[in-house]
């Protein structure tokens, strides 16, 4: 598949992997040591939701657009609410009251995390994306960013000097071999930085990618590893994507039980006539 973010900024994979991005941030800005952000495939930054390409698909309208809509009708719930607040917090502050035009990609979602100590670092290879990204958080001295490959900075940034923080990874899937790609990296970087916290996202289009993933990343031997994922519909190979989900390696103690009421309420507002589904279950560790 070609993920080229513009297309698909703000749908249900984004809220998904925005949202449980946002707790994870919250989570390391509670402590007052310094922490590094590297995400590997950064993007543009920040996504025009009237542009022509979010508007081409609109999908933005099936994800961020709904859940939006339930927060201004009661319908989240307070704890819900509070679980999206990272994420919510940052799209309003980033449009006028009751206008959904720009939704925040990870790096402009990392940015309103960023103490005067904390640091992010955003790589983005492919020219127009690397020039956007640079041209939105440009004049922030929190933030560096680099037109370099991906998977070149998952191998060269790891350890950062902090010591704690988060690695994102968030490939665009344009090769059929990116899963053992995703595997791969991990297990070299893990091998560097074995207590970092590393978030992955993968696409769920049907089974065979994601459960030949989480073998590989099995026989890694990393002591904690949390899988979760998101379905707004039964998984398809042809058509559009219908499930989201992620890796996530030393995840905060707090997280899984976030996602055990965040998961299925999201699945809830997010689903395609009513067929989504969640999972969420530990390939390494805890319970595994």
């Amino acid at each position: 598949m070609n993920y080229r973010h513009a297309f698909h900024a703000g749908n249900f994979a984004d809220v998904f992997k925005h949202a449980v991005l946002g707790r994870i941030l919250a989570y390391l800005r509670g402590k007052p040591a310094a922490f590094r952000v590297i995400d590997t495939h950064a993007g543009a930054g920040l996504y025009d939701l009237a542009g022509e390409e979010a508007r081409r698909g609109g999908e933005w309208q099936d994800g961020i657009g709904r859940i939006m809509a339930a927060r201004a009708e009661g319908l989240l719930g307070a704890e819900v609410e509070k679980l999206l607040a990272p994420l919510l917090e940052v799209v309003d502050a980033l449009n006028a009251p009751g206008r959904l035009a720009v939704y925040p990609g990870s790096p402009a979602l990392v940015r309103a995390f960023l103490r005067p100590q904390d640091r992010l670092l955003a790589c983005e290879l492919e020219p127009g994306a690397a020039a956007a990204l640079a041209a939105n958080l440009r004049g922030d001295p929190r933030i560096k960013t680099l037109a370099i490959d991906g998977w070149t900075a998952l191998g060269a940034y790891v350890p950062p000097k902090e010591r704690r923080g988060l690695v994102l990874v968030d490939p665009p899937f344009e090769r059929p071999d990116e899963f053992a790609t995703l595997a791969d990296g991990l297990g070299r970087a893990c091998r560097k930085w074995p207590t970092g916290l590393y978030m992955l996202w993968y696409p769920v289009k049907d089974r065979t990618g994601p459960d030949r993933l989480a073998k590989a990343v099995r026989r890694l031997g990393i002591a904690k590893v949390l899988r979760a994922e998101l379905l707004v519909a039964p998984p398809a190979a042809e058509g559009p994507l219908t499930g989201s989900g992620l890796i996530l390696v030393n995840p905060p103690w707090t997280l899984e039980g976030e996602l055990r009421a965040l998961s299925p309420a999201l699945a809830r507002l997010l689903a395609r006539d009513g067929r989504g589904g969640t999972r969420l279950d530990w390939l390494a560790g805890e319970a595994a």
